[in-house]
């Protein structure tokens, strides 16, 4: 980019930031607003919005865990536990 454009680059990335922080203040002010209940609906959508892994690609990394946790179990790397030994140890940092 030459001289001229970078410098008009620059003043637009300043009037995008200037807007966007006024928006933000504008929005931070209205959430304050709303009830607790409304504030865990938005937030619960905001960070919807912002984790990218579907329901697919979690299936897949369980998918993909579990055959990582068998193959070493297989190895000799891991020992298994009996159910209701996990179970009880579970249940015992639950309360």
């Amino acid at each position: 980019m030459g001289d001229g454009k970078a410098i008009a680059f620059d003043q637009a990335n300043d009037i995008i930031s200037d807007v966007m922080s006024a928006l933000f203040d504008e929005i931070q002010k209205q959430a304050q607003l709303l009830t607790p209940q409304e504030k865990a609906a938005l937030a619960h959508l905001l960070i919807e919005e912002l984790d990218s892994t579907s329901e697919a690609d979690v299936e897949q990394l369980w998918i993909a865990e579990s055959q990582r946790r068998y193959e070493a179990y297989v190895r000799g790397e891991l020992q298994s536990l009996p159910g209701d030994e996990v179970m009880a140890r579970t249940r015992s940092r639950l309360t």
